[in-house]
């Protein structure tokens, strides 16, 4: 009987140390690739007007919708559908390596070359000293 009472009490010790372990240690910290979840399509502006178009393209199939209420609805979900995507496209385009460059490249283009007294214009479109004689430059 004392054999079973020490063995129950080691089975309670144990019990209770593996529900108090959890609450005694710090929580770990959570990766920041945790805390940003991608945003599911039919969350953004696109994928909502896509899914009420699909949803409006069901309804007339299984003539739930009357002619005039899906043109209706078809014309307004499709504008915002494109809006959503025109936007999209955009914002890529910012991102985008190359129109990045193409940018800047056209804005060098665009400017004035700065020029040197004494040697006249110079290619450098950032320089503030002539490349050539070292004098300060003309905006």
């Amino acid at each position: 009987m004392l054999w079973e009472a020490a063995a129950a009490a080691v089975v309670g010790l144990f019990v209770l140390w593996i529900v108090i372990a959890p609450l005694t240690q710090p929580a770990p910290e959570p990766e920041p690739e945790d805390l940003l979840e991608p945003e599911e399509p039919e969350e953004t502006p696109r994928g909502a007007a896509l899914a009420a178009l699909k949803e409006i393209e069901f309804d007339r199939a299984t003539e739930k919708l009357a002619e005039h209420d899906y043109a209706e609805l078809k014309a307004r979900y499709t504008a915002e559908a494109v809006a959503a995507m025109r936007a999209e496209d955009q914002s890529r385009r910012m991102d985008d390596v190359e129109s990045m460059i193409a940018a800047r490249t056209a804005a060098l283009r665009n400017a004035t070359p700065p020029v040197c007294s004494a040697c006249g214009p110079r290619p450098e479109a950032d320089a503030v000293f002539c490349s050539h004689c070292g004098r300060a430059l003309n905006p």
